[in-house]
């Protein structure tokens, strides 16, 4: 059995994005390796009949020293596990693990970036040895880079971060439309808009509260739900006490996180999500699939899923008044989120359902085995 290894730097954000694309490879024979921090999903990922590493590291830097020990530990754990193909998952995984994999000489390499963020949005002296260590790991021999957009992937090779032969696009990593199956709006109660995600500044949850203040001074009884948490790790974080505030006006809950997401579009009419920038929101695909209208920021990774005018309504990031008018526009208009809604379902099942893009996925990992073992 050829090996494959993922490297995720929490076993939550394998649990919840990367299962899908798992399972896939081990249906096509694949032995899978999980190397991540554990914290509560290591019972979950073993019944899977996938081995795991723990590893000892956070998403966000804890300094230049941990960050090298992070790269000797899992070197170490290449040059033990000797796999076929190493499947790096996100921006940390990408630059630590691309360091590790050059270190053990190990190619047939994948970089999955999920998503460009901080370090590609504004200009800091601080980025600029990051952005030289993505470009060493990408351009490097014996490796591939996956993206989950088409904006990702001109930017990257435009500024010569990447190579474009060397490039693959799949749109997500597969959602399973049985268990996200079409589900009717609310019977009752006022109409209520639900934003998914991490409680973030650069998801745009700011600009959404003010958005939605907005709607209810012009006389709408629109109802909005935040359900997430807030992200220490990340430098953008929104804090409790401002979640607690803004709980305070009326119309806004906050659930924090929820077991099972399907009940927060049992009760929601539509979904938002203000971001600043995607790789392929994950948050929007499931609402799609339960068939809801949705509101994005017209940029890179939203607009592979939100569709202007087909099953979404886009907006500029970080303009409330734009948001507002949008949030008005769908709450005020049923037959519009009807159209949307069933549009945003057909749109997931036919190309980013688990079954289309694991065929993808494998393919790769097949396209990477070949080229590894010539």
């Amino acid at each position: 059995m050829p090996k494959l290894l993922y490297l995720v730097t929490e076993d939550w954000a394998f649990w919840s994005h990367r299962l899908p694309m798992a399972r896939a490879a081990r249906a096509a024979g694949f032995e899978v390796v999980v190397a991540t921090r554990v914290e509560h999903h290591r019972a979950r990922i073993e019944a899977e009949g996938f081995r795991v590493h723990a590893l000892d590291w956070r998403r966000r830097s804890n300094g230049a020293l941990a960050t090298l020990g992070a790269v000797l530990d899992i070197t170490a754990i290449y040059r033990q596990e000797k796999p076929d193909i190493i499947h790096h998952v996100a921006m940390k995984s990408v630059i630590v693990g691309g360091l590790a994999a050059w270190l053990a000489g190990r190619s047939g390499v994948i970089n999955a970036l999920t998503g460009l963020g901080f370090v590609f949005i504004g200009e800091s002296l601080l980025k600029l040895p990051v952005r030289a260590l993505i470009r060493f790991v990408l351009r490097r021999p014996g490796s591939r880079l996956l993206l989950q957009n088409h904006d990702d992937a001109q930017f990257l090779v435009s500024h010569g971060f990447a190579l474009a032969a060397r490039l693959t696009v799949i749109r997500g990593s597969g959602i399973d439309i049985e268990h996200y199956a079409p589900l009717p709006e609310p019977a009752t109660g006022p109409v209520t808009v639900a934003y998914v995600g991490r409680m973030l500044e650069d998801k745009g949850v700011p600009t959404l509260v003010e958005a939605h203040r907005l709607v209810r001074e012009r006389g709408i009884d629109l109802r909005l739900v935040l359900v997430g948490t807030p992200d220490p790790e990340n430098p953008t974080t929104v804090t409790e006490a401002s979640l607690r505030d803004w709980t305070s006006r009326p119309g806004v809950e906050w659930r924090g996180a929820v077991a099972d997401v399907r009940t927060v579009w049992r009760d929601a009419h539509f979904a938002v999500l203000p971001s600043r920038r995607e790789g392929l929101p994950k948050s929007l695909l499931e609402a799609a699939a339960c068939a809801r209208a949705l509101i994005a920021t017209d940029v890179p990774g939203c607009r592979e899923i939100a569709r202007n005018g087909e099953n979404a309504w886009l907006v500029p990031p970080d303009n409330p008044q734009a948001l507002a008018v949008a949030l008005e526009s769908l709450a005020t208009n049923a037959p519009l989120r009807a159209k949307y809604a069933a549009l945003s379902r057909a749109l997931v099942v036919s190309d980013l359902a688990a079954l289309p893009v694991g065929e993808k996925t494998v393919a790769l990992y097949h396209s990477v085995l070949a080229e590894h073992t010539r």
